[in-house]
């Protein structure tokens, strides 16, 4: 049998490094490099969500494949199986446990539909983003299915393996979008972050409006910027502490460095003496599971061993690395039952293995995006 390296080999892929910003700009050059060839290389086949999903719907396309301009050839996969065990992502069973689960049903089917060739319009050549989109819809309409602004970054941050799970409710996922929607890139993401926070370091405990958030973070206004400042804006008074922005940039950029967040928190949270109070903990964790409300006491007490009344970074980190499970023991465990808006349950699983990222599971996009409200 041959290798997989040598299979690799033989279907000539494009290889492309998610983090590496430079891999990504090669990427798209050597994919309309080949579209572009005049038959010169074979049909490119792309997966344009860029991840797996559980098919319940449809998530934002990579625009890889329509950068080009040229026409392309939807297809689309059905399993029709009793069972699905072939809608595999990051939660559930493993990989080697969905292989014997396969294996163990007497037949597995797919089905393979090829659409019509979409053929792009003038403005669709101009914008690959609307040329996505408007495949996408045709694909979904022929497979029965909604479509949902989620992309292959919401699905890594909804089910970060970090200390600090979001709760199914988390305004997170919102705020990413918005993140993405006002320009800020994922492969720029932490540069933007070390600046932003160097910024609201000097700031210290001062809140802005929404002209001086704009300036903050060198965008003009827009729909989209007023958005982005409601969701941080507490008690609707029209200003925002922008140390919270910049706890709710450092979840985004990096969702399973739950320390990294906090630490980076403390540090813009924390007194001369290099201490911070129970309130303070707890608008750092609202806003880093990006909750309405939540209780800290347990696990503040449980920090503060002397019982000082204030704690310090090395306090936690110590802590953290005695109680790896430091939320599922002191924070979730809490607010069972309780009123706060903190949900422990992961979103649905349709299939009894995946997530379920539909639109019907999601906040609906004409209600008011959730605040965090002390």
């Amino acid at each position: 049998f041959p290798s997989s390296s040598a299979l690799i080999k033989y279907i000539r892929p494009v290889f492309v490094s998610r983090s590496d910003q430079d891999s990504r700009r090669k990427t798209v050059e050597e994919i309309k490099k080949r579209a572009q060839s005049d038959g010169k290389w074979p049909q490119i086949m792309i997966f344009p969500e860029g991840t797996c999903t559980n098919r319940s719907c449809l998530i934002t396309f990579k625009p890889g494949a329509f950068i080009p301009g040229v026409p392309v050839q939807p297809v689309v996969l059905r399993y029709p199986n009793k069972l699905d065990t072939i809608t595999w992502t990051w939660q559930g069973p493993g990989a080697l446990e969905i292989l014997w689960l396969t294996l163990c049903q007497l037949h597995n089917s797919v089905e393979i539909e090829f659409l019509p060739v979409y053929i792009p319009s003038e403005e669709e050549r101009k914008n690959p983003v609307l040329y996505a989109n408007n495949v996408r819809r045709v694909m979904a309409e022929a497979l029965g299915v909604s479509v949902t602004d989620y992309t292959f970054e919401d699905c890594q941050l909804a089910l970060a393996e970090g200390q600090l799970r979001l709760p199914s409710d988390t305004c997170l996922l919102e705020f990413a979008k918005l993140v993405r929607s006002l320009g800020l890139k994922p492969e720029t993401l932490e540069d933007d972050l070390d600046k932003y926070a160097a910024s609201a370091m000097k700031m210290k405990k001062e809140k802005v409006d929404l002209k001086e958030f704009s300036a903050y973070l060198e965008f003009p206004v827009s729909h989209t910027l007023e958005s982005m400042f409601a969701l941080f804006d507490e008690n609707e008074d029209g200003i925002i502490d922008i140390r919270e922005f910049v706890i709710a940039l450092s979840v985004v950029c990096k969702p399973s460095k739950t320390l990294e967040t906090i630490q980076l928190a403390f540090q813009l949270y924390q007194s001369e003496n290099g201490t911070i109070m129970e309130e303070d903990l707890a608008h750092i964790l609202k806003t880093a599971m990006g909750v309405s409300q939540i209780n800290v006491t347990h696990l503040f007490r449980a920090v503060d061993e002397e019982e000082k009344g204030e704690i310090t970074y090395d306090d936690f980190h110590r802590f953290a690395e005695l109680h790896p499970h430091f939320a599922e023991d002191y924070l979730y465990a809490d607010q069972m039952g309780a009123e706060s808006g903190l949900e422990t349950s992961y979103l649905s699983a349709p299939n009894g293995i995946c997530t379920d990222f539909s639109p019907e599971n999601a906040e609906d996009k004409n209600k008011p995006l959730q605040k965090k409200r002390n």
